[in-house]
């Protein structure tokens, strides 16, 4: 069985190796991230993944691999901001507070789905104008689910998570390890 993983991101290829699995191909899929009007943060990753996962195209031999990560403050949904200012109101938001980070995993296997998502809390510790600037300029929000990535320069802002790291960082391995098995992807091989 070949493993295609349905994602660009350099964390998700890393946090696979972790557990010894390297996909056989990269192919990122391409659609819509609007979240539908007054959907919930949890539905909406879930539906993310899912949708990544049964975008991607493949044989009916290939796993397909997707994952969303999304940050929720209550019921309002920060995804990757548009420009500095944006990062600047998501950051300013987050500053001081708790908020959940979710991330959906989805597996395919020509029509089977296995979806199977991790919402991690998450405390931003009270922001510094200095703070704020630094990070802004740095340029490492760009990209990034709520404006921040805690593997980066951020991670000296956040004092405190309850839940997976690798998680809040874009792919939760045990629950992906888990996923994989269960689809019928060796993971722990022996001898290999």
């Amino acid at each position: 069985m070949r493993l295609v993983l349905g994602s660009g991101s350099p964390r998700r290829k890393e946090l696979l190796a972790q557990i010894g699995v390297v996909a056989d191909d990269i192919r990122p899929p391409d659609i819509d991230e609007t979240p539908a009007k007054g959907e919930l943060p949890r539905p909406y990753c879930a539906r993310m993944a899912i949708e990544k996962a049964r975008a991607v195209p493949a044989a009916p031999d290939e796993l397909v691999l997707c994952a969303d990560t999304t940050v929720a403050l209550g019921r309002r949904i920060l995804g990757k901001p548009a420009d500095r200012a944006e990062a600047a109101r998501f950051l300013t938001a987050l500053s001081g507070r708790r908020h959940k980070v979710i991330t959906a995993v989805a597996l395919r296997l020509g029509d089977r789905v296995w979806e199977r998502d991790v919402v991690t809390t998450v405390r931003m510790k009270r922001l510094s104008h200095p703070e704020l600037e630094f990070y802004l300029d740095s340029g490492d929000w760009q990209g990034k689910a709520g404006a921040y990535a805690i593997q980066g320069p951020a991670g000296a802002f956040i004092p405190w998570i309850n839940g997976s790291f690798t998680g809040v960082v874009g792919l939760p391995v045990a629950e992906t390890a888990a996923l994989l098995d269960a689809a019928g992807y060796p993971v722990y091989r022996v001898g290999a």
